[in-house]
């Protein structure tokens, strides 16, 4: 076996797995205001960006080679329907519209739930007439909708739930059809799963809750096979792509989706906490972090993901680029 590893060129011709910088899709955060970048300190390198910083950002990112960004909106104002999200003027639709006048052939998505903009932080209306403290999912279907169309209005060119509502891609598929954006496709979120990874992106994003967790509308880290019927319900109810969420830690699930459906794109979020322990492992000299990271990266996408969600992107596509 070691005659094939005895040269680089060698071990790149029989390399099986190529991560390339269109693999990559960046999220970003957006707020209200004007000239402002405020640092996120648990995630080095990334920002909370206004609207009028977005043109100069977006286009560093497609020179880097990187073919889609995901937004994510912090309100200025919240509320507990998160009124903001599903707003013409809201700022996810503000930072749509900056983006695509910038002229760029980059792909736009938007995250499409309700936890930034909610003044509880949880994922959609709360119904408190049960006598349990929990999300209405069918209330909640319909302030996606109201969402989702803005986004498609703004300018979106994909949508992505990712509030893990029971019936949300059929309700979205149906409300996007009737306002006229058959063409617009959705990235479902398919297998959200209920991680301690997210604990940076909840300081980006501003959305941890006030009371309570996520964990009934969020799997459960020990199910793999629930990730399957998730992820069957979503392709039966009309997602164009699927989505697990976090990566690293769930890269069985990857494989497992990947050979249950084959033919549909499928997407891994390399989420927050996954990047932060990087960073923090490379600040303190233990880790080479540019080795690390692809080798992360390369395990996704060697698991079967298609394209991969990741704070690491431009990074690693300045790496791939030149690595030495």
């Amino acid at each position: 076996m070691r005659r094939l590893r005895t040269h680089p060129k060698l071990r790149d011709l029989v390399r099986e797995t190529h991560l390339r910088p269109d693999d990559f899709i960046l999220p970003l955060f957006v707020r209200h205001g004007e000239n402002q970048r405020v640092d996120i300190s648990s995630m080095p390198g990334h920002a909370q960006l206004t609207t009028d910083l977005l043109a100069d950002e977006v286009a560093e990112i497609e020179a880097l080679g990187i073919p889609a960004i995901i937004l994510f909106g912090i309100p200025a104002h919240k509320d507990a329907v998160g009124s903001d999200a599903f707003d013409d003027v809201g700022i996810v639709q503000q930072a749509v519209r900056a983006i695509k006048s910038a002229g760029l052939k980059l792909l736009v998505m938007t995250d499409v739930c309700f936890c930034e903009f909610t003044d509880h932080g949880h994922c959609g209306i709360i119904n408190e007439k049960t006598g349990q403290t929990d999300v209405d999912n069918d209330a909640t279907l319909e302030i996606l909708v109201k969402q989702a169309v803005s986004h498609a209005r703004a300018g979106a060119d994909v949508i992505a739930p990712s509030g893990m509502m029971d019936g949300m891609i059929v309700a979205l598929r149906q409300g996007l059809d009737e306002a006229g954006f058959t063409h617009l496709p959705i990235l479902s979120y398919a297998a959200k799963y209920s991680s301690g990874f997210y604990g940076p992106f909840r300081e980006a994003a501003e959305s941890a809750p006030t009371f309570g967790d996520r964990r009934t509308y969020q799997m459960d880290p020990a199910n793999g096979a629930e990730a399957l019927r998730e992820v069957l319900l979503d392709v039966q109810e009309g997602a164009d792509m699927l989505m697990v969420k976090p990566a690293l830690s769930y890269l069985d699930v990857i494989q497992s989706v990947k050979q249950a459906h084959p033919s549909v794109p499928l997407a891994a979020y390399n989420v927050s906490g996954e990047f932060a322990m990087l960073k923090a492992a490379a600040a303190n000299g233990w880790i080479d972090e540019q080795r690390v990271a692809l080798e992360v990266l390369t395990s996704i996408k060697r698991a079967g993901a298609d394209m991969i969600l990741t704070y690491h992107a431009k990074d690693a596509c300045r790496w791939l680029t030149n690595p030495g």
